[in-house]
């Protein structure tokens, strides 16, 4: 399975690819950073980061992206260029039936590092040993990029077969909820 990650940010937006092999081995294909400078107009920025996802996506074809959920951060511009960016991504994935899942950070640390708390440092040494890498990556963002890739390529496959389970349960209680109704209005109307 081939998983471009994305660390979406305005400034600097984390961009890779690996693919999984037998077990839990990853491979890394690519990684970059896409930059945009804040004297740029914000429609020029997102447009930026668009083509560039564009580019990856068609050059790269992965399987599936997974992008790291935007929380609420302190500063609500950052928070909100970040969502911005997240959104451009994913229209661009889209756009191209690549389905997009959505990873939250400490979901990502848990998975590359064994805790939800780890620090950047922690996460970027993991990501160069589970990837074999000569030199950590640089900066953050390629890193943070990575992880989420390699994140997805371990617990995507199980939290899309949870998820199915979860739909094929409902379906189930609702075909049994409409028998059981079915069933009383017969014993009304008789």
């Amino acid at each position: 399975m081939r998983v471009m990650g994305v660390d979406p940010g305005l400034t600097r937006c984390g961009i890779a690819l690996v693919e999984s092999g037998p077990g839990r081995r990853v491979v890394a294909l690519d990684v970059d950073v896409v930059r945009t400078p804040a004297t740029m107009e914000l429609a020029d920025r997102l447009l930026a980061i668009h083509r560039a996802a564009q580019h990856w996506l068609d050059t790269h074809r992965p399987d599936v992206l997974a992008v790291e959920r935007v929380f609420a951060q302190r500063q609500v511009s950052t928070a909100m260029g970040t969502a911005q960016a997240a959104g451009v991504i994913a229209l661009a994935a889209a756009e191209r039936g690549v389905p997009v899942r959505f990873h939250t950070p400490s979901e990502v640390k848990a998975a590359v590092t064994g805790s939800g708390r780890a620090d950047k440092a922690q996460v970027t040494m993991m990501v160069t040993r589970i990837l074999g890498m000569q030199q950590a990556p640089k900066p953050a963002d390629a890193a943070d990029a990575l992880a989420l890739a390699i994140c997805h390529c371990w617990r995507g496959p199980v939290n899309e077969r949870m998820a199915a389970a979860a739909e094929q349960a409902r379906a189930a209680q609702e075909a049994h909820r409409r028998r059981l109704e079915s069933a009383r209005r017969k014993a009304v109307g008789q």
